[in-house]
């Protein structure tokens, strides 16, 4: 059996699977402080301590991802407040001395797309996730693109869509991806949830281009097989197919992609993304 953490700012997921990718057991646990969260955590796989061979952690950032580092599974420079310094991987040590794998929550299902879903049989696949924020991931020959750190694509700069008079909402560049096209910022134009906001609406117009932009940098970077474009912002109606015009039109032929339904997609395990991936890293390290 295996464990795994997908550790969100609002809520963290806990399971365990097995070698088949079948979570046998799962609990949800709000986001609070460091200490009373993992507190829960540990009292869930507990129960399974004498059966887990490894732990796979995908969590919000930013977060020391480097194996090799004295720091490894630290959360960083996080605005959220208690989680600053605290590391997860000494955290779970403590009770569990098995291997413990960590990476950012959207290389997590950016991975499970690779290895089963949308990625499956090709080289590369970038994934985005438009929810609570953006963030981004690249897989490239079964290795997570990166260097000094881990990829902060959601905090890209994009040019503004005339017709958008909001300034953004990231602390720290206002209107980069994040701070323009994530769920929160998208609420905090109309003062009421991007959810409730009629799929018909100009303003998924001007989101489409925001994330077109992502996937035509994303493009002339990485040069990926596929884009994979998941979260909660993504469940609107016709916003996919919007995405794919914009980045054609910004692309105008510079790079010819034949068969943009096929390029620029939504997840094959929407929702199960991270978990899926998370249980395959979780085997592969040992």
């Amino acid at each position: 059996m295996f464990g795994i953490l997908e550790a969100g700012g609002t809520k963290m997921i806990c399971a365990v699977g097995n070698r088949d990718l079948e979570v046998l057991d799962e609990i949800r646990i709000e986001t609070r402080r460091p200490e009373e969260t993992f507190a829960e955590i540990k009292k869930f796989f507990a129960k399974y301590k004498a059966e887990i061979e490894s732990i796979a952690v995908g969590s919000f950032g930013p977060i020391e991802i480097n194996p090799d580092c004295n720091d490894y599974g630290k959360i960083l420079n996080t605005p959220k407040e208690g989680w600053k310094d605290f590391n997860i991987v000494k955290c779970l040590e403590e009770d569990f001395p098995v291997p413990i794998f960590v990476t950012t929550d959207v290389n997590a299902s950016a991975y499970g797309e690779y290895k089963i879903g949308r990625g499956e049989g090709k080289a590369s696949l970038a994934y985005y996730t438009v929810g609570t924020g953006v963030g981004g991931g690249v897989v490239q020959n079964g290795n997570f693109a990166g260097g000094i750190s881990h990829p902060e694509m959601g905090h890209m700069i994009i040019k503004k869509d005339p017709r958008d008079t909001y300034q953004g909402g990231c602390a720290c560049h206002s209107d980069c991806l994040e701070g323009l096209a994530s769920g929160p910022n998208i609420g905090k134009r109309f003062k009421r949830s991007a959810e409730s906001l009629d799929p018909n609406d100009e303003f998924w117009d001007i989101e489409a281009s925001y994330l077109a932009q992502a996937a035509y940098n994303t493009s002339l970077m990485f040069s990926p097989a596929v884009i994979v474009f998941g979260g909660g912002v993504m469940q609107v109606e016709g916003l996919i197919e919007k995405v794919r015009e914009k980045f054609k039109e910004l692309m105008n032929g510079y790079i010819e992609i034949k068969d943009l339904e096929s390029y620029i997609v939504r997840p094959k395990y929407d929702g199960k993304s991270a978990t899926y991936g998370l249980l395959i890293l979780a085997q592969e390290i040992l």
